[in-house]
This record gives C-alpha cells, sequence and structure tokens, in this order.
C-alpha cells in the first residue's frame, strides 16, 4: 500500500484516491458542504487555507493545505519510487530460501 503525504505528515492510501481537485469552483464547494453535512470529511489543513480536495473511493474527502500540483508531483513520485524497488524486492525474494 503507497502512502502520500497530504499535509503536516497526514498520509492518505494513492490507491483509494479518485481525484485531487481545486476547491475553488462553486460544484467542488457544494460537494464538500454535501459530505461535511454526511460527516465524511476529513480536515488535515490545521487552520490554513484548503488548496486542494482529495475524493477518496470510500466516499470521504479529505481537504489538504498543498495544492493539488504538489500532491501530483507526489504521488508520481511515489510511483517512480514503488517502480525502483520492485526489481529489488522480487530479487530478495528469489534469494530467499522455501
Amino acid at each position: 500500500m503507497q502512502l502520500v503525504n497530504v499535509g503536516y505528515g497526514n498520509m492518505v492510501a494513492v490507491n483509494r484516491l479518485l481525484a485531487v481537485v481545486s476547491p475553488d469552483s462553486s460544484p467542488v464547494r457544494r460537494l464538500v458542504q454535501e459530505v461535511r453535512e454526511q460527516k465524511k470529511v476529513i480536515d488535515v489543513t490545521m487552520g490554513r487555507r484548503t488548496r486542494s480536495v482529495l475524493i477518496m473511493d470510500s466516499g470521504h474527502i479529505v481537504l489538504s493545505p498543498l495544492s493539488s500540483e504538489t500532491l501530483a508531483a507526489r504521488v508520481e513520485q511515489q510511483g517512480k519510487q514503488e517502480a525502483l524497488q520492485a526489481p529489488v524486492l522480487e530479487e530478495q525474494a528469489a534469494r530467499m530460501p522455501e
């Protein structure tokens, strides 16, 4: 399971992430308000301005103080690190006695 830092040491599972959107549009604001009424909003901004909204596959929404571009870069970087580690892990598994 890959985790990505969404601000202030808070982590989100990348495989559960559906979208990272800007909070500035009216439809996104309405969505956040509707989900807030359902008690499914996770606010990790620590009082700072919300710069991105993460929509999860469970119906939860995470409010992050990081920009969408920053989060996208972190997710991409995590993917590259995992791709580099996969051959090493496979090699280690092959060396282990059964």
